[in-house]
């Protein structure tokens, strides 16, 4: 009966793929989980993989969502054009055209589009289409930089076109067409650029129910900036200066852009806006782009949030923003915070995730030290997997203490093994930790652990287990990956298996 389980182990391991570890996004050299929804379709030897759970570390990522605040800036983008068919009609006398025109411009045949794009506006201009092709007609010349008659066809299209889908992005799009001409020396587009960065005082006591109008100042505002910094922020500043709730989410793309120009009053705006105003997004925001403000003074007044803040996401950010401060002030604030028993756990751990991604040994020395103070287990986990990201040999080997530490509990065990094992952990010693292992949950690790590592002695290693492993469970582990190895010998002993 048992070989004929090892028999089946066998040829599920040759049928059933495990899917490719997916690539990771972002900056951090830190390594993703495989994906272990597919792998139940297997067997159940498969529930020794459960202490991957420690993986849940990579959480700590989750600092950098305070990017997600600046969703509205997208009136800053390149305007990478859209699929402007989505709405074919082939009875539709525009069709052709239309089709034509798209052609053209997907192919960088931006005369041709803004002609085609044209015609369709003189020869049907009661059509549904017209609207939007005045629009595409000017993007097509603001591509080629016939930039004069691109602003005619937009402030057409304003005139006689105000419900086009387009109106939006055109506002967006003249706004960078008036940038551009201001550089050039065009007074009067240099005086619109003045005229609608100025905030709006008249909408204090009604909320408009689009912001358009703020999409459009705010890329004025750009424009502005780029071309005369000394005129903006002033501008800028009135507009940070107001505390109604209809300018709230005008005030946080003026927040971004404060922290993008380098002045010598970006610091106080960003100081300001962070200690006074009323809405927590404004301020969470002026909080997380202080991280680009390199002064004792911000370092000074992120610590004092950190300190004295009841609001989470607040904490959060300067958590982020103090981590990305390269000043010894900086580090030891984190460190401070991280050991602090009295802070909130989840804080704490996004201090020791930050302290992680700096790969400093001052910061590995502490981080070794805090393990042995802490009784969290989350806490702990976390401090694993930070000491694992950053890539030293003395962390490996401390990782290896603590999966070889008997009275640590075996879930710390088993993570610090895998995390040994995946930042590059002696093979050799890995390989000899099998035979001394007396827990069967840490042996299951270490098989997975072998089955991550690409050196030919990790492949014998599981060929070894899978022939003799008195533990049939074990074996079938052992079999399961080997059908995921792409080594010959692991096919052949499979086969040998098979053939029993």
């Amino acid at each position: 009966m048992q070989t004929m389980q090892l028999v089946v182990a066998a040829v599920l391991a040759i049928q059933q793929p495990v899917p490719p570890l997916p690539p990771l996004p972002g900056p951090f050299p830190i390594l993703v989980a495989p994906q272990l929804d597919a792998l139940t379709v297997a067997f159940d030897g498969l529930q020794g993989l459960e202490g991957l759970a420690g993986l849940e570390g990579l959480q700590g990522l989750e600092g950098l969502q305070g990017l997600q605040g600046l969703q509205g800036l997208d009136v800053l983008d390149a305007l990478d054009p859209v699929s402007p068919l989505a709405s074919q009609d082939p009875q539709d006398p525009t069709d052709s055209l239309w089709r034509a025109a798209h052609q053209a411009f997907n192919r960088g045949d931006y005369t041709s589009a803004a002609n085609l794009y044209g015609d369709i506006a003189r020869r049907y201009p009661s059509t549904a289409r017209a609207g939007d092709a005045l629009y595409w007609a000017a993007f097509a010349l603001y591509k080629n930089d016939d930039l004069s008659r691109a602003r005619s066809l937009l402030v057409t299209q304003q005139r006689q076109y105000s419900k086009a889908a387009t109106l939006r992005d055109a506002a967006a799009l003249f706004a960078r067409i008036q940038t551009a001409l201001a550089k050039q020396g065009d007074e009067e587009a240099g005086r619109w650029l003045t005229q609608h960065a100025q905030p709006d005082t008249n909408r204090a006591n009604s909320c408009p129910t689009e912001d358009d109008d703020d999409d459009m100042r705010v890329a004025a505002l750009n424009g502005l900036l780029q071309m005369d910094a000394t005129n903006a922020v002033p501008i800028l500043k009135k507009v940070l200066a107001r505390r109604d709730a209809c300018s709230a989410g005008l005030r946080r793309k003026a927040v971004f852009l404060v922290s993008q120009k380098h002045s010598d009053e970006t610091e106080d705006i960003l100081l300001d806006v962070a200690q006074h105003d009323p809405d927590p997004e404004v301020r969470q925001q002026a909080v997380f782009w202080l991280s680009q403000v390199p002064t004792d003074r911000a370092v000074a007044m992120l610590d004092s949030i950190l300190r004295t803040t009841g609001d989470a996401e607040l904490r959060e950010k300067a958590l982020f923003a103090l981590s990305q401060q390269h000043s010894p002030r900086a580090g030891q604030i984190l460190r401070t915070y991280a050991e602090n028993a009295n802070a909130p756990s989840e804080a704490r751990e996004k201090a020791i995730f930050w302290l992680g991604q700096q790969h400093s040994s001052e910061n590995a020395a502490f981080l070794r030290g805090l393990y042995a103070k802490l009784a969290d287990q989350d806490l702990k986990e976390k401090v694993i997997f930070s000491l694992s990201q950053m890539h030293e040999a003395d962390n490996t080997a401390w990782l290896m203490d603590i999966a070889l530490n008997e009275r640590e509990q075996i879930e710390m065990r088993k993570k610090a093994l895998f995390w040994a094992g995946q930042t590059g952990g002696d093979l050799t010693q890995l390989s000899g930790l099998y035979e001394r292992m007396q827990n069967r949950e840490m042996k299951e690790q270490l098989i997975f652990v072998y089955s991550q590592r690409h050196e030919a002695a990790a492949v014998d290693r599981l060929i070894q287990i899978a022939k003799s492993e008195q533990d049939k469970e074990l074996r079938k582990k052992a079999i399961f990956w080997l059908g995921q190895s792409h080594d010959p010998r692991a096919a052949q002993v499979l086969l040998e298996i098979i053939n029993q």
